[in-house]
């Protein structure tokens, strides 16, 4: 049976990835640095695309404050951590 996408903007099949969650939790706690969330997650590995599939799936966003290009949870991304238990 196929189930349409949950209307978060993630599918469950998707969004298990236990990766993508490790990097949500390790947003968690408050917005980072986009240069420090680039050095610890960006990958050349095309089979490790943990940035760019949270970011289509909405789960992270990018904003400046105060001069400071940030990475920081989306409301999305805090329910998907709350969903998985972690």
């Amino acid at each position: 049976m196929i189930r349409p996408p949950e209307p978060s903007g993630f599918t469950p099949e998707r969004s298990a990835d236990p990766l993508i969650l490790d990097f949500l939790e390790w947003l968690a706690p408050g917005p980072r640095p986009y240069a420090e969330v680039m050095d610890a997650w960006r990958t050349s590995c095309p089979r490790l695309t943990i940035w760019e599939d949270a970011m289509d799936q909405k789960l992270i966003e990018r904003r400046r404050e105060t001069g400071t290009q940030l990475v920081a949870l989306t409301a999305v991304g805090g329910r998907m951590l709350v969903t998985r238990g972690r």
